[in-house]
């Protein structure tokens, strides 16, 4: 004896369901996602030139600080405090 029970009709699991119902769903959630899909798509294109403003107004920002490190670097005071450390390590002994 075959155990025979009715499912529910609008089930989209059910396999035995042949209304086409649950192909239409399948399909309507399928465009829904598509088009959001599409709608992010457009958004990050939008707003792709902000990112390449923001790192060439990084680059530049690094490049500024890179030189003022270096003037800071290379002025008389730090340079010879630089090299006094240099040469007090080089001359511990071991």
């Amino acid at each position: 004896m075959l155990n025979q029970t009715r499912t529910d009709p609008t089930d989209p699991t059910d396999p035995s369901d042949r209304t086409g119902r649950p192909e239409r769903r399948v399909r309507r959630t399928a465009r829904r996602l598509m088009r959001r899909q599409i709608r992010r798509c457009r958004a990050a294109a939008a707003e792709a030139g902000m990112s390449t403003a923001e790192y060439a107004v990084g680059t530049i920002a690094a490049c500024g600080f890179a030189a003022v490190l270096y003037k800071i670097v290379t002025s008389g005071a730090v340079r010879s405090a630089l090299t006094s450390v240099i040469v007090r390590a080089l001359h511990v002994p071991f």
